[in-house]
C-alpha cells in the first residue's frame, strides 16, 4: 500500500465512510477508490486533493507540511502494475456539481490531521539557528526509529556557520551544521559551545579530566587549551550541508 493510499483510507475511516460512498461522492467507480487505497493505482496531487476534500478533510492553517512534502513520501516502489481500467460511472448532475466545486477551490495545499499524523513519524521540520540562536529557516529531516542521529527529534537543530574559522575542517561560512545535544566534551568531535561570552564551533581534543584543546583553522591552524569548567558545551556536530552555488 502506498502512503498516499493509506492516508486516503485513514481519512475515509475517520469519516466513517465506505469506499462505495466515497466513490459515489467523487463520481468514480468503487473499484477506483479501492485501487487507490491499495496502492495499485497512482493518482496525481490534484486528484488526491479532490478526493480528500470530497471526503470532508478541512484545511488546517497550522500545518507545517505542504502537499509537495507529502508527495515526496509516497513509496512508489511498493506500487504494483495498474489493473485494467474499469468503466467510470457518469455522475448525476448533483454529484457533478460537488466535484466541480472542489476543483474551483484555491490550490492552497491540503493539510490536515491525517497528513500530520502520517508525517510526524517520518519527517521532522528542524530549525536552522543563527549565531544568536534564532530560527532563520527550516529543513525536513528523516526520522529513523523515532530518533534523528540517535537523539530526540525535538532537541536537534541546524546551526548556521557565521564565519570561516572552521574552514580547514570543511565547515565554511553559510554552511548548515546538524547538531545533537551534548553537554560534555566529545574527543575528536566538532562541537558548538559558549566560551568567553561568545558562541563557537570548534574541534575538541580532550587532554585530561579538566582540560580540552579547542582547534580552529581559517587561514592557518590555531589551538587553545581551556579548562572544561570555562566552557558551556551545547551540541555535537554530526553533519554539514553546503550550497554548491
Amino acid at each position: 500500500m502506498s502512503r498516499l493510499g493509506d492516508l486516503i483510507r485513514t481519512e475515509r475511516i475517520r469519516q466513517k465512510m465506505t469506499p462505495k460512498q466515497v466513490a459515489k461522492k467523487c463520481g468514480v467507480a468503487e473499484s477506483f477508490i479501492v485501487a487507490v487505497e491499495a496502492g495499485t493505482r497512482i493518482i496525481g496531487d490534484d486528484q488526491a486533493r479532490r478526493i480528500l476534500r470530497t471526503i470532508g478533510l478541512k484545511q488546517q492553517n497550522e500545518a507545517e507540511f505542504t502537499l509537495d512534502d507529502i508527495a515526496a513520501t509516497v513509496d512508489l516502489l511498493q506500487v504494483r502494475p495498474a489493473p485494467v481500467a474499469q468503466p467510470v460511472q457518469k455522475p448525476k448532475p448533483k454529484e457533478a456539481e460537488i466535484v466541480a466545486s472542489t476543483e474551483e477551490t484555491k490550490d492552497e495545499g491540503v493539510a490536515g490531521s491525517v497528513w500530520l499524523d502520517a508525517l510526524q513519524s517520518v519527517l521532522k521540520r528542524v530549525p536552522v539557528m543563527n549565531a544568536v540562536m534564532k530560527p532563520v529557516s527550516y529543513q525536513l529531516v528523516p526520522i529513523e526509529n523515532g530518533r534523528i542521529e540517535g537523539a530526540n527529534p525535538d532537541k536537534v537543530f541546524f546551526y548556521l556557520a557565521p564565519d570561516d574559522s572552521m574552514r580547514g575542517f570543511r565547515i565554511c561560512r553559510g554552511d548548515t551544521v546538524l547538531t545533537v545535544p551534548a553537554q560534555s566534551p566529545v574527543d575528536g568531535a566538532v562541537m558548538l559551545m559558549n566560551h568567553n561570552e561568545h558562541r563557537y564551533l570548534r574541534k575538541v581534543k580532550v587532554l585530561d579530566d579538566s582540560r580540552v584543546l579547542l582547534q580552529s583553522y581559517d587561514k592557518e591552524y590555531e589551538a587553545e587549551t581551556v579548562y572544561m569548567n570555562e566552557i558551556g558545551f551545547i551540541a555535537r556536530c554530526v553533519k554539514v550541508t553546503f550550497d554548491l552555488q
